[in-house]
């Protein structure tokens, strides 16, 4: 059960960037389609990008004698340290024309997830499970925070931000300390 949990934690530390950025592009109020698209594409990413990292984990295993949690517990210190970070730069908002903006959306908002796919195997013994619980939550939040952005974007926009950061950080104090 608790590796589960730690999975679903983890998605939602990685939603929180795809969301606060969605909330700071609602504002931009995009039709339903579009909204879709997007929440679709940044699902996408968060599956098959944790799975590309995954590879790149098991070379790295394979090439370091390095214990898989004290790498995973660093990979999200990293990925916290870079979210606080992002708090305090202003985000630019570029209207989301054509596909090539799109991808690019969902490819900087899905990086993250591929650090975590690095250690994937360390954390879950069904990959497939738990990319498909990234994708899903990450669609799920990317999706809410488009449609709620106007809405939310100066209350909520840089807390949700904190609150995937810490919720990484507090991983990586559990894995690097295990």
């Amino acid at each position: 059960m608790m590796p589960l949990v730690t999975i679903i934690m983890i998605a939602v530390g990685l939603s929180m960037d795809a969301f606060s950025l969605a909330i700071l592009y609602g504002t931009l109020n995009f039709e339903r389609k579009k909204t879709i698209i997007l929440s679709t594409s940044v699902g996408i990413f968060h599956f098959f990008m944790p799975l590309l990292g995954n590879c790149v984990g098991i070379a790295i295993f394979k090439l370091l004698p390095i214990r898989p949690n004290i790498l995973v517990g660093t990979i999200f210190l990293i990925i916290s340290i870079q979210m606080l970070l992002s708090i305090f730069k202003e985000e630019e908002i570029v209207d989301l024309k054509g596909l090539f903006a799109i991808l690019l959306f969902a490819f900087t908002v899905s990086v993250d997830s591929f650090s975590v796919g690095i250690g994937l195997s360390a954390i879950s013994n069904n990959n497939i499970l738990a990319v498909s619980i990234f994708s899903i939550t990450s669609f799920i939040f990317t999706f809410i925070g488009l449609t709620i952005g106007s809405k939310l974007n100066e209350k909520f926009g840089k807390i949700s931000t904190l609150i995937g950061s810490i919720v990484l950080l507090c991983l990586s104090v559990v894995y690097l300390f295990q």
